[in-house]
């Protein structure tokens, strides 16, 4: 009895404790990474990376100054192959980055060709490796698949023009940078997440000093809710024809700006005479492209031409482009693809068929194609991003409601800038629409010819 009394006060807690870890692993990755992963993985890390980086190829013959050394001076007969030399070890509650410096006859593409091999033999969830500077890579070791559940990182830079949007599959944040990535382009099925992304992008964008202007040819059902903090909105192709115009118009009148001033772009003007940026947000691209008429053929030709002016030039001008669609390729009409080459950003959710996968990403990252089409349908706001560098990474964007998103435009409404030119495309709100819920609009009245 006395051996059952024992066993039955130590199992028990035990028991009690590994059914509470297990439940942390799924329930609270992040707890159980600390606790648990972390200081399993750091020793693993430690006790076995002289022979895992031998085993994976990483490893180089030392030169003949170091032989001699080792020979003459240590006194061993056996000379071991060099290693990449770790430079600095730094855990979070995500996971582990190591700082390596690459020895002689190592490239960063050589260690990104073994990143598999080596999430395997340390027990991580991936590896991920990035070049810092030359002759040094980043291991970015994930302990859980933090895009299960989506927590934005802190601190994140932030700069005139970023907004953080979503979450790395590395675990460091995706951000919106305008001033590097210009323009871009959003596919994405219904119901796979695209929407969210949206929201994401404009509740960051609604705390910069930026002008937020909309095209919603679905009657503004998507868009009108934000309309506290836009500067102008169009909800049919008619009202849409004439805020390009608007727009291009506003292009122009500040590339004189520049002109006067030298400048080469906005951001080398003077405080006190730069515009304020504008942010072209267009919903369902392909409302803009659908014709019935010879008339609506005319119409459309002049939007596309608008929008390419605007794709190859309004950079320079403070003006940014934001296009999102279901699909968008030659298919659409004249013009789709020459706007398209635009357009250097893309994130691409999940979609319906290979080939919209292939217009999104094909033409600048083809390896990202694949990845597209595995992404599961019970992951909404899971997507792939990628750039004209041909670098890509799965992203995810978290929940975020379409009235928050509402509520956040209503209470940075009054950073909305006064754009002259989009007067007569600024959506009235009254004053008694709540923050939370969807703004009653009067419909905007086309500037007259």
């Amino acid at each position: 009895m006395t051996d059952l009394s024992t066993l039955w006060e130590v199992g028990l807690p035990l028991a009690g404790a590994g059914g509470g870890l297990g439940y942390a692993k799924v329930r609270a990755p992040r707890v159980f990474w600390s606790l648990v992963g972390l200081p399993v993985a750091t020793t693993r890390f430690a006790v076995t990376y002289r022979s895992t980086m031998d085993v994976c190829g990483l490893t180089v013959q030392p030169s003949r100054l170091r032989a001699f050394m080792v020979r003459n001076l240590a006194r061993r007969p056996d000379v071991q192959p060099v290693p990449p030399k770790i430079r600095g070890v730094r855990a979070s509650s995500t996971g582990l980055r190591v700082t390596l410096r690459l020895p002689a006859g190592l490239e960063p593409a050589d260690v990104m060709a073994a990143s598999e091999r080596l999430r395997h033999a340390w027990g991580v969830h991936s590896v991920h490796v990035t070049e810092t500077k030359p002759g040094f890579v980043e291991l970015r070791m994930t302990g859980y698949n933090v895009l299960r559940q989506v927590r934005m990182p802190r601190p994140i830079a932030s700069g005139p023009m970023t907004v953080p949007v979503a979450l790395r599959e590395d675990g460091t944040a995706f951000v919106r940078d305008y001033l590097k990535v210009p323009h871009a382009l959003t596919l994405g099925a219904n119901q796979s997440g695209k929407s969210m992304y949206q929201r994401n992008l404009i509740a960051g964008l609604a705390r910069l000093r930026v002008a937020l202007v909309g095209i919603d040819c679905k009657r503004g059902v998507e868009q009108q809710r934000y309309a506290p903090r836009l500067s102008g909105l169009a909800i049919t192709p008619e009202e849409a024809s004439g805020l390009l115009d608007a727009l291009v118009e506003e292009m122009e009148d500040r590339f004189d700006l520049l002109s006067d001033h030298g400048a080469a772009d906005i951001w080398e003007l003077p405080d006190h005479i730069r515009p304020v940026p504008v942010v072209l947000l267009v919903d369902e691209v392909a409302e803009l492209f659908l014709v019935a008429t010879r008339k609506d053929e005319e119409r459309r030709d002049r939007m596309v031409t608008q929008l390419i002016r605007l794709g190859q030039m309004a950079r320079a001008a403070g003006m940014f482009l934001e296009v999102c669609g279901q699909r968008f390729g030659s298919d659409l009409g004249k013009g789709a693809t020459a706007l398209r080459a635009q357009l250097t950003g893309r994130v691409v959710h999940r979609v319906n068929d290979k080939q919209t996968a292939e217009m999104g990403l094909g033409d600048i990252a083809p390896d990202a194609v694949v990845a597209v089409t595995s992404i599961p349908p019970d992951l909404p706001g899971l997507a792939v991003a990628g750039d004209t560098s041909g670098g890509w990474s799965r992203i995810r964007t978290p929940a975020l409601t379409a009235s928050e998103a509402a509520a956040i435009c209503a209470e940075h409404a009054h950073l909305t800038p006064d754009v002259p030119r989009l007067h007569s495309y600024k959506p009235v709100v009254p004053a008694s629409a709540g923050a939370a819920g969807p703004v009653p609009l009067v419909k905007p009245v086309p500037a007259t010819s």
